[in-house]
Order: structure tokens, then sequence, then C-alpha cells
């Protein structure tokens, strides 16, 4: 199977005059990302590349963009010039960002994994970001909580700039730029929190499985959506799964149904509110909540249970994730 990435240079990109265009800061992301960034700022898309020198790239289609300079430890050859695919130039709130896509296989590039033996089944939360089948607790990092009275500062101050049916002054440009940028530190601080965990989980286990939630549908909760936004699962679960493909790791998405609910003993279903953190069943066992409930979502993965992608990430080519076979972990669900 080919995997298209993204991989991004970190350079800065000058143009003529001289004038800095924004850092690089977008690693590796999937093709199937794209679709988010076809947008109003992007400047510009397909075949419009052409390599003057090693630092150097000239812009050819028409937006009068003209030559930009490269600024950093990698150069236009880092790779072949085949494998470049497109090149884009893409707007964020502290600057233009320039994406090369290419054609390759991680697994290629990428040395794989020791077999480590061990599994592990995720339950996601808001009170801990998720909780695993080895009774593991992981606290969510709250990135927008912590910057929400920040953000409010400096949006009340973007409000005060602005003026109804008139051309916007500088102060307002510049408080609006303000205030996005906040918002884009949040985010990516999030997501890089995302990916620091998923790798050390792919790293750590052979298996993980995880709760195929549907994060679109539960932020309608208008007391939750906040949490749920701030929380990353979404984050999380994309970088497993590009993990689990680039080192060679399974990685199954089950139904979330019952999973706290179901006695992980007798299987008898004990209902209860968010509230009630303990499964106390009447065959008289007894365990936390989210452990019993990553239990559950470990042992739908290993009894033969088809994982499936997250929505966007079906550019990956496979319809489903792995099958996976009756005996898988089984000794680590019977201690």
């Amino acid at each position: 199977m080919n995997i298209l990435l993204f991989k991004t240079l970190t350079l800065q990109l000058v143009n003529r005059r001289g004038v800095g265009l924004g850092l690089l800061f977008l690693g590796s992301i999937t093709i199937a990302r794209t679709k988010s960034l076809v947008k109003k700022d992007i400047l510009n898309t397909l075949n419009v590349l052409i390599l003057l020198s090693l630092k150097r790239i000239t812009f050819t289609d028409g937006k009068n963009i003209g030559e930009l300079k490269l600024i950093g430890s990698r150069d236009l050859f880092y790779f072949q010039e085949w494998q470049i695919q497109r090149i884009r130039i893409v707007k964020r709130a502290d600057g233009y960002y320039c994406q090369l896509m290419l054609k390759l296989d991680a697994r290629d590039i990428t040395p794989q994994l020791e077999s480590t033996g061990h599994c592990v089944g995720l339950d996601m939360g808001l009170k801990y970001l998720y909780a695993d089948s080895n009774g593991n607790t992981v606290e969510p990092p709250k990135y927008y909580r912590k910057a929400e009275k920040r953000l409010n500062k400096l949006n009340r101050r973007k409000s005060k700039k602005f003026k109804r049916g008139q051309k916007q002054s500088n102060n307002y440009k510049k408080a609006s730029q303000k205030y996005a940028k906040g918002h884009l530190k949040v985010s990516r601080q999030r997501e890089e929190f995302a990916k620091k965990l998923a790798l050390r989980l792919i790293q750590s286990n052979d298996l993980i499985a995880y709760e195929d939630l549907k994060v679109k549908n539960l932020v309608r909760n208008r007391k939750l959506a906040k949490s749920i936004n701030d929380a990353g699962w979404s984050q999380l679960r994309k970088w497993i799964e590009y993990f689990g493909i680039k080192y060679g790791r399974l990685t199954i998405a089950v139904n979330p149904a019952y999973t706290s609910q179901e006695c992980l003993n007798c299987g008898r279903l004990v209902k209860k509110s968010l509230s009630v953190r303990t499964h106390v069943c009447l065959c008289g066992y007894i365990e936390d909540r989210d452990k019993m409930a990553a239990l559950n979502i470990l042992k739908k993965a290993t009894i033969g249970h088809i994982g499936s992608w997250s929505s966007d990430l079906n550019a990956w080519g496979d319809l489903s994730s792995i099958l996976v076979g009756s005996n898988t972990c089984q000794d680590n669900l019977s201690q």
C-alpha cells in the first residue's frame, strides 16, 4: 500500500522584497487532511513550482507571487523531484506556510518497532483524557480552559476597535491578529500533545483499541461541547492511526455502546449515571468504571472485531483497519 504524505520542509519563505512569510510549523500529515486546507486562503496549488536552486523557487501560475527564498536547514533537493506532487502556500494567523506534498511510503523510511507483547484498551473521557485497561490515566491538558481568560480579553480589545460600516483601522487588524494567534497557539498545543501521547502508546503496545466516538454528534450537547472540543479526542485518534500504519501496529476502533455498563465478569448491564464512578455488579464484580470500560473495549477488539479509520482518513486506501484474530492478547484479559 502506497501512503501519500505531506512532508513540509522546515523553512522560511521570503519574497523579493525581503518580507518574511512565516516559519513552517506543520509536520507530516496524511493526504486526507488536504480537504480541510482547500480554502480561499490558499494562494497557490498544483504545478506552479520551478526549481531555480537549492533555496529558491518561482511561482508561474499568474498570481504574481514571483520568486521566494527558502531559509532553513533543508533544501528543495532533500527529496527526489518526482516525489514532489504539489506545493501550496497556506495562510495562518502568524504568517504563510509552504506545504510540499510528497509521494512516498512512510514505512520505507521508518525503522519498524520490535514487538512488545502488550496491548491496551483506551476509554476516552472528560475527567481523564483516557483511562487504559492497565489502570493508568492521563489528565486532560485543558489548553483552551487555561487560555480562555486571555482569549476573552483579546476578543474584547478587538471588539472595541471595530467600526460598523467603516473601513477597519490598522489597530483593529492588529488586535484581530493577536486574537487569532491566541487560538492558533491553543490548537497547536493540543495537536502536539496528542501527537506525543499517541507515539508513546504506539511504541509501548502492539495493539491499541479505542472507542469509535462520533465527536460531531457529541458536541451538540451545549453543556459538554467546550470540554469535548478541548479534550482533543479526534486529534488523539488521528495520530494513533497514523503512527499505527507508520510503525506497523494494530489500531482498532470499536463500538462504544455499553462499554461502561456491561459487566466484564458476567455480561450483565448495570445502568449508572455519569456521577457513579464505580461499577458494582450483582455477581460480586467491583471495578473502577473507567478501567472496566477500557477492559471491555479491549475485549471487543480481540474477539474478531473489524475496526474502522476515522471518517476523514479514508484516503489511506483502506476501507477498514485490521481484522484481529480471536486469540490476540487474550492472556492479558484473563489476568
